[in-house]
């Protein structure tokens, strides 16, 4: 259009300088000699030629506003997020449904297998997973492009170790096999506990098994005991009436080294892209504060997304949004940022940047179970970086 225009004044411009030439070629009449009378009165008598009306400008068209419109209005970046299923990661679903960080769209898998999670984080194929907080230094010993970002959910009590009908104690236990999620926190649960009631971590045989079949091992007698959370550990309970739940998440050596919890996990490659993953990280504990002022509407979204009654979720995250009255206590943004050292004041498990003390007690029972050879730094699976630009934005 401002091309147009321009066109148009040169134009004019053209036409004018025309005009003075003309005028020019014909000369001064008060230095010429006067002309013939004849001359003079056809000249009077006859009409000048009109000169034409220059042409009107085009109205200028208005400015194509269609770039700034579409980066203004772009559509969402996808992230892919998985998680396994249980009501502690169920937060996710709860951005999702209510589009809490609108510049993303989550899109939620279910995959029970948190091994099959980091392998396909690996493989490029899922950014984000929700999943226990041991697997830093497996990721760090085998160069699997995985970091856990934040630590979300202190279990207060949901996870259980329980023995089946006729095993009294952890001397019973020699010799015989329990349930666990092996290279999972449940496995490290088992090997502390084991210990502290003076039986060697290697004196018993692991299974892995997911919860689900965990349950049907205990109740079938395949195995004699097993470390469950909710709402598995309450349907052992319940199938088997003589079986003993023998140590919590609320005995006070968890709580203080809050050893088992959730965190969130992402892919290398994801967390370059410094704004999504800050922003992903923001969608996760908006759902938290949504949550927080709206349990029953949040325990819904929940319940619906995971498929669970919705009892089963309230045992587990509570019922209340108060975070003290369910089975695992569901961190705000405050409370991880303490705990990840990167705010001042205390967190309601461990103390002021408890992870590094976390990721040293994790490592070093892995060089136990033989799942690792060496000490890592805790950099190499820990990145503080998105919760750094979350800060850093004022949120």
């Amino acid at each position: 259009m401002k091309t147009i225009k321009r066109l148009a004044q040169r134009s004019l411009v053209l036409l004018s300088l025309a005009m003075l030439m003309l005028l020019a070629a014909c000369g001064d009449p008060a230095t010429e000699s006067d002309p013939p009378a004849e001359e003079v009165a056809a000249e009077e008598t006859t009409p000048a030629p009109e000169e034409p009306e220059p042409e009107p400008e085009p109205e200028p068209e208005p400015e194509p506003e269609v770039e700034e419109a579409s980066e203004e209005l772009g559509e969402p970046k996808t992230v892919r997020v998985s998680l396994f299923s249980w009501p502690g990661y169920g937060f996710w679903f709860i951005a999702k449904e209510k589009n809490l960080v609108p510049e993303i769209a989550l899109d939620i898998k279910i995959i029970e297998d948190p091994y099959e999670s980091f392998g396909l984080m690996a493989a490029g194929q899922l950014d984000v997973t929700s999943s226990t907080v041991e697997y830093g230094p497996i990721a760090a010993e085998e160069g699997v492009p995985v970091q856990m970002v934040a630590y979300t959910n202190p279990s207060n009590g949901t996870d259980k170790i329980i023995l089946g009908p006729g095993i009294e104690s952890a001397e019973d236990l020699k010799g015989k096999t329990v349930a666990v999620l092996e290279g999972g926190l449940t496995q490290i649960y088992m090997g502390i506990w084991l210990e502290k009631n003076g039986v060697a971590f290697d004196e018993v045989e692991y299974t892995n098994l997911i919860m689900d079949d965990a349950v049907a091992a205990m109740v079938s007698g395949k195995v004699a005991g097993g470390e469950f959370w909710e709402p598995f550990g309450s349907n052992v309970v319940k199938a088997l009436p003589d079986a003993k739940v023998v140590a919590t998440s609320k005995d006070p050596y968890f709580v203080e080294t809050a050893l088992l919890a959730d965190g969130m996990y992402m892919a290398k490659p994801f967390i370059e892209d410094t704004e999504t993953a800050a922003l992903t990280l923001k969608a996760y504990f908006e759902a938290v504060k949504f949550w927080e002022e709206n349990p029953e509407e949040g325990n819904k979204i929940i319940a619906e997304g995971l498929q669970f009654p919705i009892a089963d979720v309230e045992s587990v995250i509570g019922a209340s949004g108060g975070s003290a009255d369910g089975g695992v206590f569901p961190f705000n943004f405050m409370e991880s940022a303490q705990f990840m050292g990167l705010k001042e004041g205390e967190p309601p498990f461990g103390k002021n940047g408890q992870i590094a003390d976390h990721w040293k007690l994790t490592n070093d029972w892995w060089i136990k179970f033989g799942m690792v050879k060496d000490s890592h730094p805790m950099e190499a699976g820990i990145a503080v970086g998105p919760f750094k630009v979350l800060i850093e934005s004022g949120y």
